[in-house]
């Protein structure tokens, strides 16, 4: 197998998407296992006597181990070749699913499910970096349309996967093969890695190494932040979950300095603070991490109101997703030409749609009378929902990277790459906690299906209407984005007509 220089073609176009085939399957299974455990939630509580945190901690550890990997793991594969580096963490997110379907109690899963978060931030990097080495021009920005188009749509099929593997195989194995599914597939996916996609060698970035202050700081932050947000409600917040949030905020602004300090010494950092001076690229930012914060939450709070409220079947909780993925897949289809037609106009309607789904769910929840409650109400809220977010994931890292110079694409695609799972744990946690606060089940006599059911229906309607104020906050976020961009992956901002330089509105 020959060697590829970095950012240049030398392979066959064939050969470079049969490699972009493989490399999408080794991301699907990542961002499906972030989504398909929602379904499985009920009865890994049941099956593992696990408590309410332990729901919370399988998500939110799996995202945020997920987004801490990503950047240290695009600085080591700029250095050492991409493929490897893929290759490597695709094989312990492999292992780490076996290990997660073979837990034995809640705390082994959590720490397999850090190890399988941790080892796809690890591979997801070379994922991204091989279309910018594979493709050019106008080909590269159809495979990143393509690209957009697999986390949109493997991200809402995971509850419905889920749903028919634990459906098929009972609630007590089927739980535990929604992760050991991944074996015969990352099998089959890491011999295609070693055939089919090419080793990247000649340019590499030899630049400085990783910065592990900066990154154990920011891991210590957000993880002080996030376990007070996991475990509060079930320990009735005592003063340590206040003193810790305290502490998490101090370690961020730490972290913060830090990365200024080594940024002026010329060291590499984790995050390069001049980008922040792009007042848009930090309103940017902030999209991502609600955004996706608002994505995520949204099966864990039906999933939970769907099965552990009204009794239904694991499957029937995920065919309550369809509408969902039915409509990110007809979204995501028409991302990228609607991008270059209509600019950033595409994420105010994916973001208003997305913003108006979550709200009109959030009615259902509060209108309807739970015991009644179908799926049909909800098809069309989901619907909508789903069409924004197929239009709205695929572009928005694109028009995020527009608001900082060309040059510095590359590092901002990480930030954002980081922000979004960050977004996705802080989510969870959150979304958690609002849940299981607001979850008042009857004690002193077995609670009837009519009492348990209202009862779950008002946490997940508190729930929802806070995934929809995310939403809505996101919806707004996007107006400080540029109004076009190159949708060539040049990642370069278009003016305005009539404006002589580029507008962060």
């Amino acid at each position: 197998m020959s060697d590829v220089p970095t950012g240049a073609i030398t392979i066959e176009p064939a050969r470079a998407w049969r490699a972009l085939a493989v490399l999408l399957v080794g991301i699907s299974m990542s961002l499906l296992d972030a989504t398909i455990v929602n379904v499985a939630l009920p009865t890994i509580r049941t099956s593992l006597n696990a408590s309410e945190s332990t729901l919370s901690w399988v998500i939110s550890g799996y995202s945020l181990a997920f987004g801490l990997a990503l950047i240290p793991a695009g600085r080591i594969g700029d250095r050492l070749g991409h493929k490897w580096v893929f290759f490597s963490g695709l094989a312990l997110f492999t292992a780490a699913s076996v290990a997660c379907g073979l837990a034995q109690n809640d705390m082994q899963l959590i720490v397999a499910r850090v190890v399988q978060g941790l080892a796809g931030g690890i591979y997801l990097p070379a994922v991204t970096a091989y279309i910018q080495i594979l493709f050019t021009g106008r080909v590269r920005g159809r495979a990143f349309a393509i690209l957009g188009a697999v986390i949109g749509v493997a991200s809402a099929l995971g509850p419905l996967v889920g749903g028919l593997l634990i459906q098929a195989f009972g609630e007590e194995n089927g739980w535990r093969l929604v992760f050991a599914v991944n074996l015969p597939i990352g099998i089959v996916a890491l011999i295609a890695t070693v055939f089919l996609v090419p080793n990247n060698v000649g340019e590499r970035d030899t630049r400085g190494g990783v910065d592990l202050v900066g990154l154990l700081l920011v891991a210590a932050g957000l993880t002080a932040i996030l376990v007070p947000l996991i475990e509060g409600q079930d320990q009735g917040w005592p003063a340590w979950t206040f003193v810790s949030l305290a502490a998490g905020v101090v370690l961020i602004v730490l972290f913060g300095l830090w990365e200024i300090r080594t940024a002026k010494r010329g060291r590499s950092v984790l995050v390069p603070p001049h980008l922040y001076s792009h007042l848009a690229f930090t309103a940017g930012t902030v999209l991502a991490l609600v955004y996706f914060a608002a994505f995520v939450s949204i099966f864990f709070s039906i999933s939970l109101l769907w099965q552990a409220g009204l009794g239904h079947t694991a499957l029937e909780s995920g065919l309550v997703s369809i509408p969902f993925a039915i409509g990110s897949i007809i979204g995501a289809s028409q991302s990228g030409r609607l991008a270059a037609s209509i600019g950033r106009r595409v994420l105010v309607i994916g973001a208003g749609l997305v913003a108006l789904g979550l709200i009109a769910v959030w009615l259902v929840l509060l209108l309807v009378p739970t015991p009644d409650l179908t799926n049909w109400e909800l098809l069309g809220p989901l619907l909508v929902a789903g069409l924004g977010s197929g239009l709205f994931i695929a572009p928005n890292a694109q028009f995020i990277v527009a608001t900082v110079d060309p040059s510095e694409a590359g590092a901002a695609s990480g930030v954002i790459s980081t922000m979004q799972r960050i977004g996705s744990a802080i989510g969870i946690a959150v979304i958690g906690s609002i849940f299981f606060g607001t979850l008042h089940i009857p004690t002193g006599h077995r609670p009837t299906p009519d009492e348990l059911a209202n009862a779950f229906g008002t946490a997940a309607a508190s729930a929802l209407g806070m995934s929809a104020v995310f939403a809505v906050v996101a919806f707004l976020l996007v107006f400080t984005l540029p109004k076009s961009v190159s949708m060539r992956g040049a990642g370069r901002a278009q003016a305005p007509e009539r404006e002589p330089e580029r507008s962060p509105a």
